[in-house]
């Protein structure tokens, strides 16, 4: 049976969080925990925590086997840090899922591969189609039932089919005590006008899930090239972030406020593309019993 691909990240988060999901069908094991170790290593290297015992091409030479599919195998992409090293990512590796060979094909960007129809399943930050392609409106976004929705059918045949669970949250944040307040939550936000401190790239998203309306009278602001978003969000006095533990957060003096939208990877379809049962199964195989905040609408 030719494999069924899909695309997954190159590394990160969310690679690590498919492979977890994947790591429960037969044979998976081993293979997801050597994967998820050589890209951590290879993760400390690039960040110059850990030293390397030999040269990053024959790391790379060490690490693949090209001659078996059940073997990963990686690759090098120059990385964005000081001196843009080269950096071991992901490539590939065929897992059996549902009976099913399914082939993992890395991609910078899968949640684009599946909108230029290159394949019908992968994986991908749930941010990112929020920032590309939902409809913003004045009421704010809180489900992935919302998420579908707002997806105008003219623009993408992509549509979410679940989360995989490894979720962090896109956290209001403040100084209460600065702001006057008890609670950092959609109610405040709905009075507030002022300052309100994010990242540049979750802008559309922050929109999204705040609602337009909310943000009558609010002026987004920043973090300078180089500073810490929490800092800059303690200067603001207002700000959004995601968030795990909140640490970094309290440290900066800020009190952590509603979780507006949880942040996870997520299973997607390109819906025009699903067109064999194998696809189908590896999909309901993916998706079934996953303990996520974004289930299946």
């Amino acid at each position: 049976m030719e494999p069924v691909t899909v695309a997954v990240p190159r590394k990160g988060r969310p690679l690590e969080a498919v492979l977890d999901r994947l790591a429960g069908h037969p044979s998976a094991q081993r293979v997801v925990d050597d994967v998820t170790e050589t890209l951590r290593h290879e993760k400390a290297v690039t960040k110059g925590e850990a030293t390397p015992d030999a040269g990053v091409y024959e790391r790379l030479a060490a690490y693949s086997d090209p001659t078996d599919p059940y073997k990963a195998d990686y690759t090098l992409l120059r990385d964005d840090r000081a001196g843009k090293p080269r950096r071991v990512v992901f490539d590939s590796l065929t897992l059996d899922v549902a009976d099913v060979p399914v082939r993992l094909v890395g991609r910078e960007e899968p949640f684009r591969a599946l909108r230029k129809h290159e394949f019908a399943l992968g994986f991908d930050s749930a941010d990112l189609v929020l920032e590309e392609v939902v409809g913003l409106r004045e009421e704010p976004l809180q489900s992935i039932a919302d998420v579908n929705e707002r997806i105008d059918p003219q623009d993408t045949d992509v549509r979410v089919v679940t989360g995989l669970g490894d979720t962090v949250y896109h956290t209001l944040m403040g100084d209460r005590d600065a702001l006057g307040v008890d609670a950092l939550d959609r109610t405040f936000l709905d009075g507030y006008e002022g300052a309100l401190c994010i990242s540049p790239r979750y802008e559309r998203l922050v929109e999204a899930v705040i609602g337009l309306d909310a943000l009558d009278g609010v002026e987004f602001v920043y973090p300078e090239e180089g500073e810490e978003e929490e800092a800059a969000i303690a200067d603001a006095g207002l700000g959004v972030y995601l968030t795990v533990t909140g640490s970094t957060a309290r440290a900066h003096g800020l009190s952590l406020g509603e979780r507006l939208f949880p942040s996870e990877t997520v299973l997607m379809e390109n819906e025009s593309e699903m067109r064999t049962d194998a696809l189908a199964a590896v999909r309901d195989a993916i998706a079934a019993d996953v303990d996520t905040e974004l289930p299946v609408a």
